[in-house]
């Protein structure tokens, strides 16, 4: 009973987050998803208004198990096959362009700009996968705090937002020779960071460029469970003193969850219409985890970090619009 009037509070600001993306004016122009807007508003509203007390346990439980369960359910978006629709041309500039800018990620946050493991982790996860909703998945396991986590989240979503406009202008100048429509579809949802930014560049294109640059993206998608499990037992190794005991390492059980789900789906086992519906209830919930994030984000620590993190993440930007350029280009000739 002590989380329900969080709950329904972050409920709150999730439907009118959903509301404000749903408006012509802001699809037209930014375009953002209702987890960017549902953080800026939670953001204001933490920052600016005493959060009553009797409000905090259901927050905390909105940002915390409210987001495992929407993570599990987000593998009904994407099945098996996605993977091998791709083909094996976009699975290797997929895994390529994920392990070479996490790892880039990490090493330029922490040796050039200075920042913390956990923040650099955070903007590798944001920038190689998902964006925000890799942000959230990763910062519990990583042990982030919330501004940290909300940098992060502002940083994937700045340059996946100068991407959605760049791309589709830069291809459709034909500044990006040797790529068709279907090998730009691979190359943008090998580099651009939301599931949203990725599906507005690829279709302002092509319907065949945004749907294989929808396919591509969720196939990168599925490599975060793989990825969490990796940095559980990393930081799990990294933070031990007497040898790692593997009863000791916290296991991120929902990305089982999370490929349960993709394989259900694989199955089709529930009709189109259903899925439809689960995947706007798993929207509705991942809002609900980021307007409590957003409350929970402290603006004065934020302007601590600086501008660091942000020209981290510019240099990261670049390196996905160049080199994945070039490596979806060669990729192509060599399996052509």
């Amino acid at each position: 009973m002590q989380y329900i009037a969080g709950f329904i509070f972050s409920s709150f600001l999730a439907l009118v987050a959903m509301f404000i993306s749903g408006l012509d004016v802001v699809k037209s122009t930014v375009n953002f998803s209702p987890l960017i807007i549902a953080i800026i508003i939670g953001i204001v509203i933490g920052n600016t208004v005493k959060i009553p007390e009797v409000l905090k346990p259901g927050i905390n439980f909105s940002l915390k198990k409210i987001l495992r369960i929407a993570i599990i359910f987000l593998g009904f978006r994407l099945t098996f096959q996605n993977i091998i629709d791709v083909g094996l041309e976009g699975l290797i500039v997929d895994a390529f362009m994920l392990i070479s800018t996490f790892i880039l990620t990490v090493f330029v946050s922490q040796r050039f700009f200075g920042l913390d493991s956990q923040m650099s982790y955070m903007i590798a996860s944001g920038s190689s996968i998902c964006g925000a909703s890799a942000v959230l998945a990763t910062s519990p396991i990583v042990k982030g705090q919330m501004h940290q986590a909300a940098m992060a989240v502002a940083t994937v979503t700045i340059f996946g937002t100068i991407a959605m406009f760049l791309y589709p202008l830069v291809y459709k100048s034909g500044l990006l020779p040797g790529l068709d429509d279907i090998t730009y579809g691979v190359y943008t949802g090998a580099t651009v960071h939301e599931v949203a930014q990725v599906v507005a560049a690829g279709f302002a294109v092509s319907d065949q460029a945004g749907n294989t640059a929808t396919i591509a993206k969720l196939t990168r998608v599925i490599m975060l469970a793989p990825l969490l499990l990796f940095l559980s037992f990393y930081f799990a190794k990294k933070h031990a003193t007497h040898g790692v005991n593997l009863r000791e390492i916290p296991i991120p059980w929902f990305v089982f969850g999370f490929v349960a789900m993709v394989g259900v789906n694989s199955m089709s086992i529930f009709s189109k219409e259903i899925v439809n519906i689960i995947n706007q209830v798993d929207t509705f919930l991942l809002t609900v985890s980021m307007a409590a994030l957003g409350i929970e984000t402290s603006l004065e620590k934020m302007k601590k970090a600086g501008m660091k993190p942000i020209y981290a993440a510019f240099v990261v930007f670049i390196y996905l619009f160049v080199v994945g350029y070039i490596v979806t280009l060669v990729f192509h000739k060599i399996l052509a």
